[in-house]
């Protein structure tokens, strides 16, 4: 079956619930439900919007950092590239994160801020480990204590994340049952004789 045939399959289907439920109103997007667990729009965006603000706030922290001077004293090249990982991953952290407010149930995109989140604590991770070796031991603690303030909006950003696609799986499974339903009242044989 075509795909165009598919579709005006499902118009018609859909036309033809809608006409079998009389006095029924189309519920609006903006005052459905929200699932259980699933948290607003506007409480996810705060989150991206904090998400966003402590990656600004460590960038400068991170430009601060002498990576050169460690080689200096015999450390390998890896602890510069990681920092200058670790700088990229920041900078397109706050602006993913930022952009994201304003359409956060974007799967996709959600899943790449968390991905990335999870890329600068790895890299973050050796950079500390770099500063207490090469460096001062303090300012490994100090970075180490800011960027522990991403921890409470990286869970949240995962429950998010975890709760909204359970809820699209959900949302597929209904429409495939719908659509499956639909089908066969379409393909149904016709019992009635003519005359």
């Amino acid at each position: 079956m075509s795909n165009g045939l598919r579709r005006l399959l499902l118009i018609a289907c859909a036309a033809a619930l809608a006409a079998q439920t009389p006095g029924s109103k189309p519920q609006d997007p903006a005052q459905a439900p929200q699932p259980a667990g699933l948290e607003t729009d506007w409480e996810i965006a705060g989150v991206l919007q904090e998400i966003a603000a402590h990656a600004t706030r460590l960038s400068p922290e991170l430009d601060r950092i002498d990576s050169r001077s460690w080689i200096d004293k015999g450390a390998s090249e890896t602890y510069d590239e990681q920092l200058r990982a670790a700088k990229e991953q920041v900078h397109a952290l706050a602006a993913g994160a930022a952009a994201l407010t304003r359409n956060p149930e974007r799967l996709s995109a959600e899943l790449e801020i968390f991905f990335r989140m999870q890329a600068i604590d790895s890299m973050l991770g050796s950079v500390e480990e770099g500063i207490r070796h090469y460096g001062n031991p303090a300012a490994a603690q100090s970075l180490a204590s800011l960027q522990a303030e991403s921890g409470a909006g990286r869970d949240r950003l995962q429950r998010y994340i975890v709760n909204l696609a359970t809820e699209r799986e959900h949302e597929f499974q209904a429409m495939d049952r719908e659509a499956q339903r639909c089908r066969a009242i379409v393909t149904a044989p016709k019992t009635g004789k003519k005359k």
